[in-house]
């Protein structure tokens, strides 16, 4: 939650790190908001949010939202302001393929 007050509430693209390698890169006009949503909300409100939690379901048990927002929790986050999110990050998630992106994903 840390990261998300102090996020800026503009356009911008964002990227999830789990020890290092990008997992998820987004792209958002709220910033501020859109990393709330995937830190409070559920797997209605965030298709990172559902695919961590299907991630997690595969140790046997179905993944609570707290223990997707825990996960989530403990990325590293960073982001760019940009005026063009939608192609900033089309160019980051093609050299990075993460695999919380859904087209590229297993």
């Amino acid at each position: 939650m840390e990261a998300a007050a102090g996020a800026p509430r503009s356009p911008s693209v964002r990227v999830a790190l789990d020890r290092g390698t990008v997992v998820y890169v987004g792209h958002t006009g709220n910033l501020r908001n859109r990393l709330r949503q995937h830190l409070t909300g559920n797997r209605d409100s965030s298709a990172l949010h559902e695919q961590v939690g299907q991630e997690l379901d595969k140790r046997g048990q179905v993944a609570s939202a707290k223990g997707i927002a825990d996960w989530l929790g403990r990325c590293e986050v960073c982001w760019q302001e940009t005026d063009n999110p939608e192609g900033t990050k089309e160019a980051l998630v093609l050299a990075q393929k993460p695999r919380f992106n859904r087209q590229y994903g297993e």
